[in-house]
């Protein structure tokens, strides 16, 4: 009698677990949102001891997002984006350098019910490639920093359907080179400006 009870407890006590469990992951899964994502770029260099101007280029990638609720959710974004800036004046005028990262802004999103939205908050970016022969750098030399790391800010509209369009500035908080060299001041930082469509599924 003892044995039946224990197993017919232990029926009860997985039923339940189950219940709760699959409720539970439905729950994040309802709560969880796929995306992608691309525009263009409009970056420029801070604090540069050379007149630069801004380089036109581009980012494309994808979207994770959980809601919180209808309002607040917060969204992480894998993109592959193209920055650097234009040499303005000197020899080198209108010489290019060209830098490339896969960047992950994970941002706080706020949604108003006619579909604008706002967000803010942190993104790291890892740098692939990068160009410096603008300022006579040898292509070998490994000039920028690998991690680049800053904040961005963006506004938006996403239409019901899912389509939306969104517009984003980031100020980077580190420098982007690494190497000391003679006569050009290492100290000077990305912005970047964006425009982007997006769909949401």
């Amino acid at each position: 009698m003892n044995i039946i009870k224990k197993l017919f407890i232990g029926c009860i006590l997985l039923a339940t677990t189950s219940g709760f469990s699959q409720s539970f992951f439905k729950n994040i899964t309802d709560r969880l949102y796929f995306g992608v994502k691309a525009g263009a770029n409009y970056s420029d260099f801070s604090n540069a001891d050379f007149d630069t101007e801004g380089l036109t280029g581009f980012h494309a990638g994808g979207i994770v997002g959980y809601k919180f609720n209808d309002k607040f959710s917060i969204q992480e974004e894998f993109l592959y984006s193209t920055q650097g800036a234009k040499i303005k004046g000197g020899l080198m005028d209108g010489k290019d350098i060209k830098l490339s990262y896969v960047t992950v802004p994970i941002l706080l999103k706020y949604k108003t019910n006619f579909g604008l939205y706002f967000e803010a908050g942190p993104q790291v970016g890892i740098l692939v490639d990068e160009n410096f022969s603008a300022l006579g750098i040898n292509s070998g030399t490994k000039y920028a920093e690998k991690i680049d790391g800053g904040v961005s800010a963006g506004i938006g509209y996403q239409f019901k359907n899912g389509l939306g369009i969104g517009a984003r500035y980031y100020r980077s908080l580190t420098d982007v080179t690494k190497v000391k060299t003679a006569g050009i001041n290492t100290d000077f930082q990305n912005n970047t400006g964006q425009v982007s469509l997006f769909y949401i599924f």
